[in-house]
């Protein structure tokens, strides 16, 4: 479980979060909304270890809020960025092997390279990317949709515990964003996985269906609620 706690974060010397409270519990998925420069994306990048904080940051009622990024991702915590990098000469087969071996330290499993492989390839399926993909460098020359769809590839391979969605919905048109989602929603139903999702919009919480949504505004959490919020949202807007 994610639990935080009176949560600040300065940035070039500007406060962007707040005293920020928020839990996850395993299993659940909670979607944080707001606008513009409330901070959600920060929120994002410091729970996987970018920026630094004071308040407190419990996963599993250990307090990670002075671990390094390379850390919490041992610890089963996957942040699926809003606009991942490309690595030319990195072959997407490679790097996913390497993300394999690393886990696989942790939780040993007796899948060798080309039972990985045949694996890869029925995920690829499953979320509509060209196997020709694989062959290529890392996201170098991919489109946004495709790129996000890397990103839920590598989660895939990493089972996360926690997976924190930053606006993964961008870049993909329906079919794509109803073939992520679905991938998502499996990996929570089979691994009692908790997400955070961070979004604009309510479309992808169509598919996620959230158990709650949280408003984030200036820094803090300043109400939570149940899908019923989102269509407050859409109807209002934040300023309401």
């Amino acid at each position: 479980m994610l639990k935080i706690g009176n949560l600040e974060v300065k940035i070039e010397g500007k406060k962007v979060l707040a005293g920020l409270n928020l839990e996850i519990k395993d299993g659940e998925v909670v979607a944080v909304m707001g606008p513009n420069g409330s901070g959600k994306s920060t929120l994002a990048y410091t729970l996987a270890g970018k920026y630094p904080n004071t308040g407190k940051i419990l996963w599993n009622k250990n307090d990670i809020s002075d671990l390094k990024p390379e850390e919490r991702a041992h610890l089963g915590i996957f942040l699926a960025n809003q606009s991942p990098v490309a690595i030319p000469g990195l072959s997407v087969n490679r790097f996913l092997w390497n993300l394999y071996k690393v886990r696989k330290v942790e939780s040993p499993k007796s899948l060798g390279v080309m039972e990985f492989r045949k694996w890869i390839e029925k995920k690829v399926e499953n979320l509509g990317i060209g196997g020709e993909l694989l062959k290529r460098g890392l996201n170098d020359g991919f489109s946004g949709g495709e790129r996000k769809k890397m990103e839920i590839l590598q989660m895939l391979v990493l089972e996360p515990k926690l997976v924190i969605l930053d606006e993964i919905d961008s870049g993909l048109d329906v079919d794509a964003l109803k073939r992520v989602t679905q991938v998502v929603v499996d990996e929570v139903k089979n691994r009692k996985m908790a997400v955070l999702v961070i979004t604009h919009y309510s479309r992808i919480l169509k598919y996620l269906k959230p158990d709650r949504v949280a408003i984030l505004k200036a820094g803090k959490i300043e109400r939570t609620g149940g899908w019923e919020l989102t269509e407050e949202i859409e109807r209002d807007g934040y300023e309401k």
